[in-house]
């Protein structure tokens, strides 16, 4: 087989079809879903959804994970906090010329093994060519399908003392993304926190009731995420600085470049907004898991109609936070 990636790959000829089976039906299997231009799936009679993301992220490898993960990760978590369980994902690749056989093979295989792990099947895909110098070596577009259980779901109707959860440490992946560019010459001890989440929010749903709603903090970060859900909802939270769970090497970093760990991208954490009855409770299935063990109570609803997200410092004043405003750095996802 070749080595590097030729316009002949994405022709549709003999290159396309070598590219194809030994690539991605070797890695995602059923070669019978080839012969046929769509899938054919059964359903259920539940009620389904839909998520679809694309992924640009630069380098497509880094500690903790690589773009082919995080294309299967980033979409099974966004049906799983909406409260569907992750069933199908169908893939699509923008590809450059030039780029790496064997590189493209590792992303797929990432790929396959995430879909593995999360009980995920990738049942159709699609592979463009575009010339050399047209993109950053590869792009890559999935679409899931999650299927809701019976009973299972958010609620949406807040009250006042709900409580914030946050599963984890926030601003892991950006910082691991910036340092692993190398462009700043530092050197950061500092993994991805890439991990599918399905399996973990899934046993919340199925073991408490009192979920309000889920989030993925991903772009934006925690309070960009929170914020929305206060705008969308008209409620008024308030989260405690002292309370976040940040680790030592991204304050570090964060103190040395001027971010804010509350504006940075998380790919493995989930907010969640529960009652406030059953927040030990959600908590402690949370650090039943690897993913969930720094899980914590960050705040709570104050109130109804605002529609504001506070913070208040170890000090005891409160100021009012906003959406991320511009960029901290591109393709971090």
């Amino acid at each position: 087989m070749e080595k590097y990636i030729s316009l002949a790959h994405g022709d549709g000829g003999e290159m396309s079809h070598r590219l194809i089976k030994d690539v991605f039906i070797e890695a995602f299997g059923d070669g019978n879903a080839a012969l046929f231009d769509a899938a054919s799936i059964t359903m259920p009679t539940h009620r389904i959804a839909v998520s679809t993301d694309s992924f640009v992220i630069k380098p497509i490898f880094f500690p903790g994970g690589s773009i082919g993960k995080l294309a299967v990760a980033g979409t099974v978590n966004d049906l799983a906090v909406s409260g569907a369980k992750p069933a199908f994902l169908t893939c699509g690749f923008v590809i450059e010329e030039g780029f790496l056989i064997s590189d493209l093979k590792k992303i797929v295989s990432d790929m396959a093994n995430e879909a593995r792990k999360t009980g995920v099947t990738i049942i159709a895909g699609d592979t463009k060519v575009v010339e050399r110098g047209s993109a950053d070596g590869v792009y890559i577009n999935t679409t899931g399908i999650g299927i809701y259980e019976n009973n299972l779901g958010c609620s949406l109707e807040f009250e006042k003392g709900d409580a914030i959860i946050v599963s984890g440490t926030i601003g892991d992946h950006g910082i691991a993304i910036l340092a692993a560019r190398g462009e700043l010459g530092i050197t950061v001890p500092i993994s991805s926190d890439c991990a599918s989440l399905n399996t973990m929010l899934m046993e919340v749903l199925r073991s408490t009731e009192g979920v309000r709603i889920m989030r993925d903090p991903t772009r934006g970060g925690l309070a960009t995420s929170l914020v929305e859900i206060a705008e969308d909802f008209h409620v008024t939270m308030k989260i405690n600085e002292i309370d976040l769970p940040v680790k030592e090497e991204v304050h570090g970093m964060c103190d040395l470049l001027g971010f804010d760990p509350l504006y940075l991208a998380n790919e493995g954490k989930a907010i969640m907004i529960v009652a406030n009855k059953d927040k030990e409770k959600v908590i402690d299935i949370l650090r039943g898991f690897r993913e969930g063990r720094d899980a914590v109570v960050i705040g709570s609803i104050t109130g109804k109609g605002k529609g504001q997200l506070l913070i208040e410092t170890p000090l005891g004043s409160k100021r009012l936070l906003t959406r991320l405003s511009g960029t901290m750095f591109p393709r971090i996802c």
